[in-house]
């Protein structure tokens, strides 16, 4: 592997590190052989999620993410194109060398429209597909890195613990972010209800949005058992408990005030004692 690729792979790592610590811990129990790989799938999935808040108009936005697309379908050779960008290259590398299915990296980028605009989830079950779609496929992605059969019963450990992860960052954003309501079914709330009735139904909204995300949580533990070295791969999700006993526990999605997070060093013994373990 050549410097320039080797180079590429650190950055990537560096992103993980400055822009979700938690997740960057979680990827240094993967074996040292896949990890950079590993790093190269969530930088990817960190910049589609990152496009919403760089861009000051949504058809810049999904000009953004329209070059992740055309970057995935192309097959340019390294260095040029797409992937002189270091971040495109090092996934197209992966990519290449796990035969991942382009297709859901594609889905990944695609989802990400949603951010762009004010129009609310439609649906709970909309709102898992998109967890899915974000949050959900690089864990799998991973896991097959990992050695994981995908088509094995346990497999859909890894599809639970990214809807967990996924709902859980939706539950947090909207506890920072007034913004972010719109990710909260539009059937969740009364069709003639004004400001003052959406505030006041937004504390029971979001108590079901975290409930939903503790029993997808825990199918994720109940179904990891025996999956070996991918069992590396749920550990994005290990700390979700502890955001979600905050968020029981908080006000702040009701009053405005920021959310506080558990401390960095209950998160980092948490995804150490996931690692320890079979299960979650």
């Amino acid at each position: 592997m050549t410097a320039a690729i080797e180079e590429h792979y650190a950055q990537c790592e560096e992103l993980l590190r400055t822009h979700d610590r938690d997740l960057w811990l979680a990827c240094l129990f993967a074996p040292r052989e896949a990890r950079k790989h590993i790093h190269a799938l969530y930088a990817f999935a960190q910049e589609a999620a990152d496009v919403s808040g760089k861009v000051t108009q949504p058809l810049l936005g999904e000009m953004r993410l329209q070059w992740w697309i055309d970057a995935l379908e192309a097959a340019a050779a390294p260095g040029e194109g797409a992937r002189a960008n270091p971040i495109a290259d090092a996934l197209i590398d992966t990519i290449e060398r796990f035969a991942l299915p382009r297709d859901e990296l594609i889905a990944l980028a695609e989802a990400h429209v949603f951010d762009l605009y004010d129009d609310r989830m439609p649906s709970w079950s909309a709102l898992e597909d998109y967890c899915r779609a974000t949050a959900s496929a690089p864990i799998r992605w991973a896991a097959q890195l990992l050695g994981a059969d995908l088509k094995a019963p346990s497999a859909r450990a890894f599809d639970e613990a990214g809807v967990a992860l996924g709902l859980t960052r939706i539950a947090r954003a909207i506890a920072q972010y007034s913004g972010q309501r719109k990710f909260l079914p539009d059937d969740a709330f009364a069709s003639d209800g004004d400001k003052a009735s959406e505030r006041e139904q937004l504390r029971p909204m979001v108590k079901e949005l975290c409930r939903l995300a503790q029993s997808r949580y825990d199918e994720a533990r109940r179904l990891a058992l025996d999956l070996g070295p991918a069992h590396a791969a749920l550990l994005p999700a290990a700390t979700t408990p502890l955001y979600l006993e905050r968020l029981a526990r908080s006000d702040d999605y009701a009053s405005e005030r920021p959310a506080r997070d558990p401390s960095p060093l209950r998160r980092q013994w948490r995804i150490w004692r996931a690692s320890r373990g079979v299960g979650l």
